[in-house]
């Protein structure tokens, strides 16, 4: 890990980014603490003497697992690979990247423009054996944390299922019942468009014209019941 004044003077005349991502719109909504501390890093680019400092926060509510598309990511590869970046800045490597593929790729593009890698524990040069080291090794804990994760949030769903208590997401027209378990919604306005929708499927065969005759003749779903 390099020290903060050997930042040279060709990498403080690019642009630092500051990546600000959260992985749910549950912690966009709650977790503020969390990206105000990352927005906050803004003055920490200042503080290492960059003067042109772009924050990308597309990535709000979207996970680094390398299942969804990450457009501020995307972003931050293609202003790397034209060269305009002298540093890329993040909370922790968790914040880049929960997988091997995207946080190497990454790695890869700074230390062939030489671009410095930013977090709270200082300033890394990914050119230095050493420091690269490091950061593959943050990388790497970073990926087996969200395996952790997904293992026992697994557990936990199958203890639930164990008991019977465990409640997936179910579509228009049928309802968990507190009692009953699931079935259908009480509600037979809900229940006889349903039934309307399967009988002009049946009639029409294609879901774009079962759309059109519900738009002409004006039917709406009526509002689901909430029976939890």
């Amino acid at each position: 890990m390099s020290n903060t004044d050997l930042i040279p003077t060709a990498l403080l005349a690019r642009k630092a980014i500051v990546y600000v991502r959260q992985s749910s719109q549950s912690q966009v909504m709650t977790n503020l603490e969390s990206q105000r501390r990352q927005y906050d890093l803004v003055d920490v680019a200042r503080q290492h003497g960059f003067s042109d400092i772009e924050t990308i926060d597309d990535d709000l509510g979207r996970s680094a697992s390398g299942t969804v598309a990450r457009p501020g990511f995307d972003r931050l590869v293609a202003l790397l690979c034209a060269g305009q970046v002298g540093a890329v800045l993040c909370f922790d490597a968790s914040w880049l990247a929960r997988n091997g593929r995207d946080w190497h790729h990454l790695l890869e593009l700074c230390g062939l423009v030489e671009a410095r890698v930013i977090d709270h524990d200082g300033v890394y040069n990914p050119c230095r054996p050493n420091d690269r080291l490091l950061l593959g090794m943050k990388g790497s804990i970073s990926e087996f944390e969200l395996g952790v994760l997904r293992a026992r949030m697994l557990d936990a769903a199958r203890s639930k299922a164990r008991r019977g208590e465990l409640r997936l997401s179910v579509p228009f027209g049928y309802i968990w019942h507190r009692e009953a378990g699931l079935g259908l919604d009480p509600d037979l306005r809900l229940q006889d468009v349903i039934r309307s929708i399967f009988t002009r499927f049946h009639e029409l065969g294609s879901a774009r014209q079962v759309l059109l005759s519900m738009t002409k003749d004006q039917v709406h779903f009526p509002r689901p019941s909430d029976e939890g």
